[in-house]
């Protein structure tokens, strides 16, 4: 089984603990207004890459991985849209005694094949697009409804959980969601972190070479008090 790959990183330290061998997977089907791989949405590109030859390749960093406490984190792109072929990666992986780590938005319907991919993962890095299902909608061209029930059930079986929510001024930063958000989080008994990712636009050069519109072309990036106020509110450091 191949599955389609993106692009990997080698030496990553903000996917997860530790130093980290990241693979982005290829396709997703959100339309994120500020997403910095746009290039990653197309379902039907990517090079195709078969277990063995990932694993080969994380064989590579291992030493790195394992003296800082690491492990490899699968992002995207939308990774739960090749469930089976990270099921198998991190069934291989977790033979070798090396940590799984899952980015998504949580943003596809729970299957029999996700459950099964999460009996390998140990962490779960969740996106949280917006907490208001219609401002969601707006940002990303769907519904949060599938991502808090995926967070419920990721709580439900105990499974560790990095939430992650994108600062961006004028989309995600009005005071009612942020304490929203925060209420949500609270009933979920399995968070060990909630990461504030400030909003940038680095990614942009990526829409004008696929001929695509940025719409958030005149956003900037949130103030450091901007920041330190959206985490005063939702009680992080």
């Amino acid at each position: 089984m191949n599955g389609k790959i993106h692009s990997i990183e080698t030496f990553g330290t903000v996917d997860g603990p530790g130093i980290r061998f990241v693979i982005f997977m290829q396709g997703c089907t959100l339309k994120c207004k500020y997403c910095h791989n746009r290039d990653t949405w197309n379902v039907k590109a990517g090079n195709p890459t078969s277990v063995p030859e990932l694993v080969k390749e994380i064989l590579k960093y291992k030493s790195y991985i394992d003296n800082s406490d690491g492990g490899v984190t699968v992002s995207g792109g939308e990774p739960l849209l090749q469930a089976e072929f990270v099921t198998e990666l991190f069934k291989e992986l977790k033979n070798l005694g090396i940590h799984t780590a899952l980015d998504t938005s949580g943003a596809l319907p729970i299957s029999d094949q996700i459950k099964e991919l999460l009996k390998y993962t140990d962490l779960v890095l969740l996106d949280i697009k917006h907490i208001n299902p219609e401002k969601c909608v707006n940002l990303t061209g769907f519904t949060n409804k599938n991502t808090l029930e995926f967070a419920k059930y990721l709580s439900n079986i105990n499974l560790p959980v990095w939430i992650r929510q994108v600062l961006v001024p004028g989309y995600t930063d009005d005071k009612f969601d942020l304490l929203d958000l925060k209420k949500f989080i609270e009933n979920l008994s399995n968070v060990e972190k909630v990461e504030l990712l400030p909003y940038h636009n680095l990614g942009k050069f990526k829409w004008d070479e696929i001929g695509d519109t940025y719409e958030l072309a005149d956003v900037t990036p949130p103030t450091p008090e901007e920041i330190e106020k959206a985490k005063s509110l939702l009680e992080i450091d």
